[in-house]
C-alpha cells in the first residue's frame, strides 16, 4: 500500500489500508486514519491530523506552515475530517497560534490548486472550484460553493448554502442562501436550484426570495433598518429566515450587497 519511493517519517501515525503513491513525503507529527488515498507527489507536513476516506491527488501540500507574518515558531495544526478530496495542486496550511488550528470537515471538494490560508474553518459538504482562494481567518458554512478564480478576503465569512460566481471579489460577507457574483461581488438572487436539490420545501424558498426582494433589491435602504423591519414580517419565523437575520446581524465586516 506505500510505494518503495514515499518517504515517511517513522514517528508519523498511518492506518494500516491507507494508500501511499510514489513521490509522497509525509513528516513528523503527521496522522491519516483509514481508508484514506495519496495519488503521488503529495507533501503533508506540520501537526496535521487526517480523518477516513480522503483522497489526496498528486502535488497537493497539506499542513503547510502558515503565511502569516506574525508566526513565531510554535506547533501550529490542520484538522481535517472525512470523505475530502484534495485535487492536483491543491494548497492547505495550518494555523498561526497554537489555540486556534485550520480545520476542514467532511465532504468537502477542493479542485486544483484551490487555496484555504492559516486559520480557516470550513464546514461540510462545500466546493471550492479551481484557483479558488480563502485569506487567512475566514469561515466557510456548510454547502457554500465558491467558484474558480474567486478570492476571499481575510476574516471573511461565507454563509451556507451560498453560490459564488467565478472571478469575484468577495471583502464582505457573503449572506447565506444566497447567489452572489461581480468585482465588486453583489447578491444576484436566492439559490433557489441549490436549495431544491437539498431538499427545502416551496415555502422556505419563497420566504428567502421574499427576504431577499426586501434585504437587497433596493440597495438605497440601510440593511440594517430593512433588516429589522422584515423582523416584523411572518415570513421571518421561517427558521432559515431567521438564521439569514441572525447572520446580518453578527457581522463585523459587513454584508455583501
Amino acid at each position: 500500500m506505500i510505494h518503495p519511493t514515499a518517504i515517511i517519517d517513522p514517528s508519523a501515525e498511518i492506518a494500516p489500508d491507507v494508500e501511499i503513491g510514489p513521490y509522497c513525503v509525509i513528516n513528523a507529527n503527521v496522522s491519516i486514519d483509514s481508508g484514506s488515498v495519496l495519488k503521488s507527489h503529495v507533501a503533508i507536513d506540520g501537526h496535521t491530523r487526517i480523518g477516513k476516506n480522503n483522497t489526496f491527488f498528486p502535488f497537493a501540500a497539506i499542513g503547510q506552515l502558515t503565511q502569516d507574518m506574525k508566526y513565531a515558531g510554535e506547533p501550529t495544526a490542520l484538522e481535517v475530517g472525512d470523505g475530502n478530496t484534495f485535487r492536483e495542486n491543491t494548497t492547505i496550511h495550518r494555523g498561526t497560534s497554537e489555540e486556534i488550528p485550520t480545520r476542514i470537515g467532511n465532504d468537502n471538494l477542493f479542485l486544483s490548486y484551490a487555496h484555504v490560508a492559516h486559520d480557516c474553518q470550513v464546514g461540510n459538504n462545500c466546493i471550492l472550484s479551481n484557483n479558488a482562494t480563502l485569506g487567512g481567518h475566514c469561515t466557510v458554512y456548510d454547502y457554500a460553493i465558491i467558484s474558480g478564480l474567486s478570492a476571499i478576503h481575510q476574516f471573511t465569512r461565507i454563509g451556507e448554502h451560498c453560490m459564488i460566481g467565478g472571478m469575484s471579489r468577495i471583502p464582505q460577507d457573503i449572506p447565506p442562501f444566497m447567489i452572489i457574483a461581480g468585482n465588486p461581488a453583489a447578491v444576484r438572487g436566492v439559490n433557489l436550484i441549490g436549495l431544491q436539490r437539498r431538499g427545502f420545501s416551496e415555502e422556505t424558498r419563497r420566504a428567502l426570495k421574499n427576504a431577499y426582494k426586501k434585504l437587497f433589491l433596493n440597495k438605497s435602504n440601510n440593511l440594517a433598518t430593512a433588516t429589522e423591519n422584515f423582523l416584523e414580517n411572518e415570513q421571518a419565523k421561517d427558521e432559515n429566515v431567521s438564521r439569514l437575520i441572525e447572520f446580518i446581524q453578527s457581522s463585523e465586516r459587513g454584508i455583501t450587497r
